[in-house]
């Protein structure tokens, strides 16, 4: 059974897929550059071939959690390396499933088009780095590429706590233990206390999903260890509010003062498909906590003040707003005006600047022969 579905993942690594969808009465559908396509000519998948392989790729206590909750996180590796992050869920009495294509190696930063100072975080000594965006912009991606960074240059002890390990590092010139919840360890909070008494130096939260978590994280990064992490939020602004929000609101003026004192950056993501239809490329937004920041962060009547702040910052601090961003992309010619345009964060002052700049579309199915 399984190597049905190891053909079709197959056939979506060919495609240049970055997700697999599977439902009961339809064909696998696969995301590629961003948009949903069905495989042609491939017949309907019935429940007992998708619940079959959900069964097979979980271990005993994966199952249970399925059976608990009607949904579960787990990896998947088939046997030419290849991995992937899985969701099983149960929709309308039947069970469904994502599965995110996780490349084989871990890109080097420079492939992947994002502003070089973003690059130079993974310098800092200590402090808090955040990378977010939407599901499937690119955070964990860029994480690793950050990460490898790290991995290559510094002789350090690098601690990840991810659900589920996606990328695999192997040791250069640092130490990288990799602890995947589940597996390795019950849970973010327990694992990130434990970190601390693991002699790190870096270290990796995959998500910071509460607020002990987040209250674990701040303190890992005031104590003098150098902490990524990742947030669903969509800039830097949300961001802030997003961790301030977290905390009682007796709390939430003290959060700001820590908050302003150990963040080094926030790195916001929004990917986007290239011009020349060759897959999907980053629009980034960096903030890098200067101390005009670190005042805004501090006094909440000045957070709004953030976006002027990434706007005004590009010399000498690196920073670039999402509309800067898109306006070199397409520039360069790497992404079609209209797609810039639809994903800016002013439309009407990002028309202003492209008038007459057009692209192009693509069809709905693809063909592969499995």
């Amino acid at each position: 059974m399984n190597e049905i579905f190891d053909r079709v993942l197959m056939a979506a690594r060919k495609l240049g897929a970055s997700d697999v969808h599977l439902k009961v009465g339809r064909p696998p559908i696969f995301r590629i550059r961003g948009q949903l396509r069905t495989l042609k000519d491939v017949p309907a998948m019935n429940s007992d071939v998708i619940e079959t392989f959900a069964v097979n790729i979980m271990n005993q206590r994966q199952h249970a959690i399925f059976m608990e909750n009607c949904e579960v996180d787990l990896a998947y590796g088939t046997e030419d390396g290849f991995r992937y992050r899985v969701n099983v869920f149960r929709q309308r009495g039947t069970t469904g499933m994502v599965m995110r294509i996780i490349p084989s190696t871990i890109p080097s930063f420079d492939r992947l088009n994002l502003p070089a100072r973003v690059r130079e975080l993974a310098d800092e000594k200590r402090g808090l780095v955040l990378v977010t965006g939407i599901t499937g912009s690119g955070k964990s991606t860029t994480l690793a590429s950050l990460l490898e960074v790290v991995n290559v240059n510094h002789p350090a002890h690098v601690v990840t706590i991810e659900d589920p390990i996606e990328y695999m590092f192997e040791d250069k010139r640092a130490i990288v233990n990799q602890r995947e919840v589940g597996f390795d360890t019950m849970g973010f909070r327990g694992a990130l206390r434990s970190a601390l008494r693991q002699d790190p130096d870096v270290i990796l939260v995959g998500e910071m999903r509460d607020h002990e978590t987040i209250k674990t994280v701040m303190l890992a990064a005031e104590t003098g260890h150098l902490v990524f992490s990742t947030l669903h939020t969509v800039d830097a602004t949300e961001t802030i509010a997003r961790i301030v929000q977290m905390f009682p609101h007796e709390e939430q003026i003290a959060v700001r003062l820590q908050l302003a004192a150990i963040l080094r950056g926030i790195v916001s993501q929004r990917l986007l498909p290239r011009a020349d239809g060759r897959g999907m490329i980053p629009a980034v937004e960096v903030l890098i906590n200067t101390p005009r920041v670190q005042e805004m962060i501090s006094d909440m009547h000045r957070t709004h003040e953030i976006v002027d702040a990434i706007k005004e910052g590009a010399n000498p601090y690196g920073m670039v707003s999402f509309d800067q961003s898109l306006t070199n992309l397409v520039r360069r010619r790497l992404v079609a005006y209209e797609v810039a345009l639809a994903a800016s964060s002013n439309p009407a002052d990002f028309e202003l600047a492209f008038r007459g700049v057009t692209g192009g579309s693509g069809d709905d199915d693809v063909e592969f022969e499995l």
